[in-house]
């Protein structure tokens, strides 16, 4: 069965395709893993052994009551590792799923992990404070919160326009990329959902990234309404050694699906150096 069982007995569903060196995505909130769709198609016909799991309380895996923390999804994430033997392995994480990666690789360090990839991902910090002027206030993820706890069915329809920068001028939204988005925010548990909002706006990451000792490649949307790219991938960039950062203007949060054809190119071009 797809499942790794997690310290807590929490099973935590992933896929698994191909033979070749393995890539690893961490996906972002309130999604699954099938939000790596089109880079688990191209990069299995690329040779690549490719991996997605789904966070506890989200997609297809368990809905504990407990665990919806970073500490516990990084743990997660590294029974998955230990299940499948992997070794070698490029880290990519998206928004939330960056946070995952940098604090797996803080917690568990880099035996497993050859490269990392953080795209629009939340670290160092969302949250605005004393010593983070530039982030975002705490009303931006309380209204968050309101949402989901409110009606989360009609805030991730509408979510996904500036998700995927629908909402800008001259913009075409798709139909089905908005329903994909509801159908995976709708398939997870509204606990650990709404518990999770803290984690990916309240939880500094600064230190994990530091420990960050393999090649990393920064990727970031220059118009990405959800975290906004100069308090997240041009500060990370500064904060992991050697990182290379790559900006998109006009990309936006969603750009690994909407843009997929570029951004797949210049992960490839990273994972073959």
């Amino acid at each position: 069965m797809p499942f790794a069982i997690a310290k807590d007995g929490t099973d935590i569903y992933f896929k698994d395709w191909g033979t070749g060196r393995p890539i690893v995505f961490s996906h972002g909130w309130p999604l699954s893993g099938d939000a790596w769709d089109a880079q688990m198609l191209f990069f299995v016909q690329q040779g690549f052994r490719v991996i997605a799991h789904d966070r506890r309380g989200h997609g297809r895996s368990g809905q504990p009551s407990e665990g919806n923390d970073m500490d516990t999804y990084a743990d997660d994430l590294a029974a998955v590792l230990e299940k499948l033997g992997i070794q070698g392995a490029a880290l990519v994480g998206h928004s939330t799923g960056g946070g995952e990666v940098a604090h797996y690789i803080g917690r568990h360090g880099t035996k497993r992990v050859a490269q990392a990839v953080l795209i629009g991902a939340v670290p160092p910090l969302m949250l605005k404070t004393a010593t983070n002027p530039g982030g975002l206030p705490i009303d931006v993820f309380d209204g968050i919160r309101k949402g989901v706890a409110g009606n989360r069915s009609q805030f991730y329809k509408d979510l996904a326009l500036p998700f995927y920068g629908f909402n800008r001028p001259g913009a075409t939204p798709s139909q089905g990329t908005i329903d994909a988005f509801w159908a995976q925010g709708m398939a997870g548990g509204i606990k650990g959902q709404y518990e999770c909002i803290r984690q990916f706006s309240e939880v500094d990451y600064t230190e994990d990234l530091k420990k960050i000792d393999v090649p990393t490649l920064i990727l970031h949307g220059e118009d990405d309404q959800i975290v906004p790219i100069d308090n997240a991938g041009r500060m990370s960039a500064k904060i992991v050694k050697g990182a290379v950062l790559k900006t998109y203007p006009g990309f936006s949060h969603g750009m690994c699906e909407v843009n997929a054809d570029v951004i797949n190119a210049d992960l490839l071009a990273f994972l073959k150096q």
